[in-house]
């Protein structure tokens, strides 16, 4: 049971790490895979699966915020959403690559959905990073670099 729950923990901190709250899912794999209790692939896959589908919960808000953009009650300015749409029109399906990094990559994933880049797209790519991210800090917490 105590696997569950931590499998389950796992899951929701990378969740919500790939959202805009702030959080952290790496510190959550670090500290279990340090445990040397669970599986590597089966935590680096539970934290991937988390982090992709918090991200693909973003690209739907982006795929709606564009109806809220003058609302006095909105948290983002029609000048900030601007200049994201911008910056991401400017390098594309690509800037997805950096889905994974702090600050930045949350919402790089809701100006995917803004802008309507296609679902595929954007699950392969972010898919790429995410996966990509875990597998790095499982490879340096377990020496298997």
């Amino acid at each position: 049971m105590a696997d569950v729950l931590a499998y389950l923990g796992l899951f929701a901190s990378a969740f919500g790490a790939a959202t805009v709250l702030p959080m952290q899912s790496e510190a959550v794999l670090v500290g279990l895979l340090l445990s040397q209790k669970l599986s590597i692939f089966w935590l680096v896959v539970v934290a991937s699966l988390g982090n992709v589908l918090g991200s693909l919960m973003n690209w739907f808000l982006g795929r709606g915020i564009e109806r809220f953009r003058n609302k006095t009650w909105f948290p983002v300015g029609p000048a900030s959403l601007d200049r994201a749409q911008a910056w991401y029109s400017r390098f594309g399906k690509w800037s997805l690559l950096g889905s994974w990094l702090p600050i930045v990559g949350d919402p790089i994933t809701i100006v995917a959905g803004v802008l309507r880049e296609p679902l595929l797209t954007f699950l392969l790519l972010v898919t790429l990073a995410k996966v990509g991210r875990y597998l790095v800090f499982a490879a340096a917490t377990t020496g298997l670099a």
